[in-house]
């Protein structure tokens, strides 16, 4: 048995106290007078020794209560077998959490100050030759180091909130790498152990490091957090009409009133509006605004919350541009129909291409790229439109019934789209609209009961094999479409039965042909993520960026933080990687040398909005089997036992529980074992 605080068991001395006063009798004696002492000498012989007897049962009871009460105070426990072998030394890894759900406050204080000072009563509690290991959620490399009980107490107080967040799982991941099979390893890990922290899945670990949670409590508060937005428009242009979607999410159990929402667009208030969330609940809000200029936006949302305001702003970014580029390739050039449309609205910049002279290098160039009637489609043509469908762009596929069901299967399976069943000739076909598809869900104003219909003459039916992912917006009888939507890796494909052409039916000449081709071209307009997540997001995508050998790219912000990401190029795509390096959130200008390419907009992360806590059953559950110690900073008002808990029984509560025993024993042995017999005269 081993003691905690062996210094208290000087007090032991005390003992010598019902000692003194039971060797020295210093009770005063009472002469009491008889007429006859025959009778009285009698009972004092018999009484002498059952006296002497319960004496010394007194002093006993005394003296083990004073022994266990001193025990009591110095904690005294027994070590366990826990694995460790004592001819190692000891690695102790402190995991501080210090995202953003540690800046709220209890009586304690600060959450994250609170874990500073738990962190160094930890510290103490070992020996000056063990090491020690500090982790945060910056994942630094000087977090790696192994350092002394002094270097250790220092880099604690560099300890400072962060935007990055982690999962116990990544925690625990990172505790694995930097383990040392030659020591004995014990990981602390100080958080509020957030629900979105801990996660629902089972934590895998290494079994030889032993595990301590120290709970921090934080008081309730309420949070109400911008959660996301997204563009109603599908592209946007200068002077035209936006609408935003913001969406708030209230996570407290109260309802919010009259939450105050504001936007800015290039620090110019475009909108206002007051919003009611539900406890509990999301809800959505659209604002509407206008008067962009051509050129990057920079956007962001907000509203006043207190007490905890990390999230209650969310930037965005988005292009305005004055043109759409919309590619033509026509296997018959005197067709005007798409130079006709397009030309009507002066936003499209249509390019022309014959079927003998494609530039396939200029595809990445373009949002839509529209086939018309071409007459001996290639396989490399094929393989050429599916890389660029692929990677985001759209593909309108009008062909020509004169070529032939065998040239056009052979093209269209090479795309992954349905071969030609057959050559449809006759009466002309009346069409149908799904007027709940995307393209035409804000066309029409009133929808009249007989409404005029495209009508063809000729057309291909297709062999359906799998409809999976079809989506059918003009359809014709017996399960066949006219015009229908295929998916493809981030693109879309849209494929035609019939032609462009008056002798096949009367599609080009429609008013839904209009409306229909000017929202397929809206929806293929390529655009980067509004924000993206700092220390989440490190892989951004953005169109075809040409580097020299000298130049490299280079995000910055107004506040002078510099990020030089690693280019990497693909067919139609530039990757950016930047790793963990933006831990700030606002915007950064993307440039080469000294032109602004792109502008990127970056948030916190929103797990930390959720101040919802795991519970230690949760915490015991996901470690399964594993033994985990759990501590509660406010039941355990000195962490310096921590150390002792975690590989040994305590029995302070014993020794407090057999003096107060001893105690009870005494008081009944002195109240009902020694009165004196009441003696008669005979």
């Amino acid at each position: 048995m081993n003691f905690l605080y062996p210094g208290f068991l000087f007090a032991l001395l005390a003992i010598a106290i019902p000692i003194v006063i039971h060797l020295f009798n210093f009770r005063k004696f009472k002469k009491v007078y008889f007429s006859n002492v025959q009778f009285l000498k009698e009972a004092k012989e018999q009484n002498s020794s059952r006296d002497k007897f319960l004496h010394l049962l007194v002093l006993c009871c005394r003296i083990l209560a004073i022994i266990f009460l001193v025990f009591a105070f110095a904690r005294p426990y027994i070590p366990l077998d826990t694995g460790a072998d004592p001819k190692k030394g000891n690695l102790i890894s402190v995991y501080i959490d210090n995202s953003y759900s540690m800046e709220t406050v209890n009586k304690e204080g600060n959450l994250l100050d609170e874990a500073k000072r738990k962190a160094k009563e930890i510290a103490a509690a070992y020996e000056l030759n063990d090491q020690f290991q500090l982790l945060t959620n910056d994942f630094e490399g000087k977090h790696q180091r192994r350092l002394n009980k002094e270097a250790f107490v220092q880099m604690l107080e560099d300890v400072k909130i962060s935007p990055a967040s982690r999962t116990l799982q990544q925690i625990v991941n990172r505790l694995n790498q930097e383990g040392d099979s030659r020591k004995n390893q014990i990981a602390y890990l100080l958080s509020d152990f957030q629900q979105n922290f801990t996660g629902r899945e089972k934590i895998k670990s290494d079994s030889l490091i032993r595990y301590s949670f120290i709970k921090l409590n934080a008081n309730a508060l309420p949070n109400i957090a911008v959660d996301s937005v997204w563009s109603l428009s599908p592209v946007h242009q200068p002077k035209q009409a936006e609408q935003l979607v913001v969406q708030l999410h209230n996570y407290s159990s109260e309802d919010a009133v009259d939450v105050p929402l504001k936007l800015l667009i290039n620090q110019q208030q475009k909108a206002i509006s007051n919003v009611k969330v539900p406890a509990g609940k999301s809800i959505k809000d659209t604002l509407a605004f206008s008067g962009l200029n051509q050129g990057w936006q920079k956007g962001v949302l907000s509203i006043k919350d207190f007490p905890i305001t990390f999230d209650d702003e969310l930037n965005f970014s988005f292009p305005v541009n004055n043109e759409m580029k919309v590619l033509s390739i026509s296997g018959d050039p005197t067709q005007q129909f798409l130079k006709s449309l397009f030309a009507a609205d002066p936003y499209f910049k249509l390019t022309e291409m014959t079927e003998a002279n494609i530039k396939y290098s200029s595809f990445p160039e373009y949002s839509l790229i529209v086939l018309n009637g071409l007459k001996q489609p290639s396989s490399g043509l094929a393989q050429q439109l599916k890389s660029f469908v692929q990677k985001g762009g759209s593909l309108v596929i009008f062909p020509d019934l004169d070529a032939g069901a065998r040239v056009y299967t052979s093209f269209l399976t090479a795309l992954t789209l349905p071969a030609v069943k057959q050559l449809n000739a006759g009466s002309p076909v009346t069409s149908s609209i799904d007027l709940k598809d995307p393209l035409f869900r804000d066309v029409f104003d009133q929808v009249p009961a007989n409404m005029d219909l495209p009508v063809v003459n000729r057309y291909f039916s297709y062999l359906e094999r799998s409809t999976g992912g079809r989506e059918r917006i003009l359809q014709l009888p017996l399960n066949q479409s006219l015009f229908a939507r295929y998916p493809l890796g981030s693109g879309k494909i849209y494929l035609s039965a019939s032609t462009l052409t008056t002798e096949d039916g009367n599609l080009s000449r429609h008013p839904v042909f209009v409306p229909l081709l000017f929202k397929v071209a809206f929806s293929s307009a390529k655009e980067q993520p509004m924000y993206y997540t700092s220390g989440k997001d490190d892989l951004l995508a953005q169109q075809k960026i040409s580097v020299g050998a000298n130049q490299s790219l280079l995000l910055k912000s107004a506040d002078g933080t510099e990020v030089i990401p690693e280019i990497r190029q693909t067919p139609g795509q530039t990757l950016l990687y930047i790793a963990d390096q933006v831990k700030k959130s606002g915007f950064y200008d993307l440039k080469r040398t000294d032109s602004v390419l792109a502008v990127l907009a970056f948030n916190d992360d929103r797990k930390e909005s959720d101040m919802s806590y795991a519970s230690d059953q949760n915490l015991k559950d996901l470690f399964g089997r594993q033994q985990i110690a759990l501590h509660n900073s406010q039941k355990d008002a000195l962490s310096l036992n921590i150390q002792a808990k975690n590989s040994s029984i305590e029995l302070w509560k014993l020794c407090l529980i057999l003096a107060v025993v001893f105690l009870a024993i005494e008081i009944l042995l002195i109240r009902f074992f020694n009165k004196t017999k009441n003696i008669q005269k005979t």
